[in-house]
């Protein structure tokens, strides 16, 4: 009998603990739903209350179970896990610091290795990034520090918040934000940063009602002091030889009246501009711009075919210096932030490890180095990949990508519809809850304030005051071999013109080279 009264008040506390522990976890559970969908700082948990913790959770158990079932640190595409970290730290302005050594395979072909100096530049020797000009026979030329900037993204490619977040962070921090070719939004303006205007094929922004390039119009945007420069897109990294897409789904009624196209239709501009078809017409083009606006203009364009860009050179040659386009903007085939064709996002287009070089050796053999200014963007999110670029000749790098991931992007590949979690690339405004403008404009300014500090630390380490130094001399990298060579070695370097001045034999030479 004394058995059974006490398996029967074993059993009455039993369900008394498992009574209040299943209280306690709904309490638990309400509180962290309210917390959640009350904080603005993470977009993830402010969606998916509660539920959105769990990542947090997977994604600290990942690194130590790792090498059991995750992916290892530098195997994820397009970006990695090493990546990606270093971007979020940098945004959140947290330590960078690793422990116990690289994680990076120093022997794997096409590694990158900075030539340490025995004396490298003290702290207090140490300059800010040196200023460059853009545009030297303009009415308005545009001088600027940065090195690093933001990288065009229309409005509708991305949300409101999100450029919002970009166009103050970009003001905080002191670079420019690219509007890319969906034409210019209020919120491009809110933040007070410098813009580059990007004209797309399909003129959104600046043509008139039969979508041919309006004078009217680009004197009204010349007009805003913010707008410091002007970018003619030929091509971009997503989709060389195919214009900007923008799915119907994300065409809403203020995207529409921006761009001036019908509401919830497909925005799918011209794969080339009806108005540019050499580069007689590119010069001329740019040369009408720049006079109606009296700023720098330049083009984008994503290298494949080269012979157009020495018969640029000629042309420029013909015209004279003062035609030249103020900048020119080179994409990489890897880049992709926008929705495209997977044929032309895998296999068309150069690279920009290899488009870089060529372009910089090409214009500096024309000595037109110092009078076109070059852009560069496709993937360098990470500080010695911006390092890498102005080694080998850029003189501004442009990100999409890494202020995505500034933005809170968890890579989910859902840039192309209107489902994106983090609210960056979705009109949906259940989801854009998510993103509090005021939290990712510090993390936008925190991630190009740290990618600075970090190249001019790589170029303090190599002996350098400040980080347009930085020449493909301080760099080696890994051969086949595993062993690293000079930079300079591996580099095409193009002898295309001979003493007079005229053309040589292009393939000859180029491929001697």
């Amino acid at each position: 009998m004394m058995n059974s009264h006490w398996a029967l008040t074993v059993l009455t506390w039993l369900e008394v603990i498992f009574i209040a522990a299943i209280g306690i976890i709904l309490l638990a559970v309400i509180v962290m739903y309210i917390v959640d969908i009350s904080q603005s700082t993470h977009a993830i948990r402010k969606n998916y209350p509660v539920i959105g913790r769990f990542r947090y959770f997977f994604e600290h158990l990942g690194e130590f179970f790792r090498q059991y079932f995750f992916a290892h640190d530098r195997e994820e595409m397009p970006f990695n896990r090493a990546d990606r970290s270093w971007v979020y730290r940098a945004a959140k302005n947290v330590d960078s610091n690793i422990g116990f050594g690289s994680t990076l395979d120093l022997s794997k072909p096409g590694t990158l290795l900075f030539l340490n100096s025995a004396f490298p530049i003290m702290e207090s020797d140490a300059l800010i990034p040196a200023p460059v000009t853009v545009g030297p026979f303009c009415k308005n030329p545009y001088t600027t520090h940065s090195i690093f900037n933001i990288s065009g993204m229309s409005y509708g490619a991305i949300s409101r918040p999100a450029i919002v977040a970009l166009s103050r962070g970009a003001a905080k921090a002191g670079c420019w934000l690219n509007t890319g070719e969906g034409g210019l939004s209020p919120y491009h303006l809110e933040g007070g940063c410098d813009l580059v205007f990007q004209i797309g094929t399909a003129k959104y922004g600046v043509r008139d009602l039969n979508g041919n390039l309006s004078d009217a119009r680009l004197l009204e945007l010349a007009a805003l002091a913010q707008i410091k420069m002007f970018e003619i897109k030929l091509s971009q990294g997503a989709k060389p030889g195919k214009g900007g897409i923008l799915p119907a789904e994300k065409v809403s009624a203020e995207v529409a009246a921006i761009r001036g196209i019908p509401e919830g239709q497909a925005s799918i501009s011209p794969n080339g501009h009806t108005d540019i078809r050499s580069v007689v017409d590119l010069l001329k083009m740019i040369n009408h711009i720049r006079h109606v606006t009296g700023k720098p203009v330049g083009f984008k364009a994503v290298l494949g075919e080269k012979n157009w860009l020495i018969d640029l050179i000629n042309e420029i040659r013909v015209q004279g210096i003062e035609a030249a386009p103020d900048f020119i903007t080179l994409d990489s085939a890897d880049g992709g932030s926008g929705a495209a064709p997977q044929p032309l996002m895998d296999h068309v287009g150069l690279p920009i490890k290899e488009s870089l070089p060529w372009v910089s050796a090409l214009l500096a053999e024309a000595g037109l180095k110092d009078r076109i200014k070059l852009i560069v963007a496709g993937k360098l999110v990470t500080p010695h990949m911006v390092a890498w670029a102005l080694a080998s000749g850029a003189d501004f790098v442009n990100s999409a990508r890494g202020f995505m991931f500034a933005l809170g992007c968890i890579q989910a590949l859902q840039c192309h519809k209107n489902t994106c979690p983090t609210g960056i690339t979705t009109h949906n405004e259940q989801l854009q809850k998510g993103l509090n403008p005021a939290d990712k404009t510090e993390r936008v300014a925190a991630y190009q304030s740290n990618m600075t500090k970090s190249v001019c630390m790589i170029a303090h380490s190599c002996g350098l005051a400040e980080p347009r130094q930085l020449k493909s001399e301080h760099i080696h990298i890994v051969n086949a071999n595993g062993f690293s060579v000079p930079l300079s070695d591996v580099n095409p370097q193009p002898l295309i013109f001979n003493n007079t001045g005229a053309r040589a034999d292009t393939t000859e030479t180029v491929t001697k080279h």
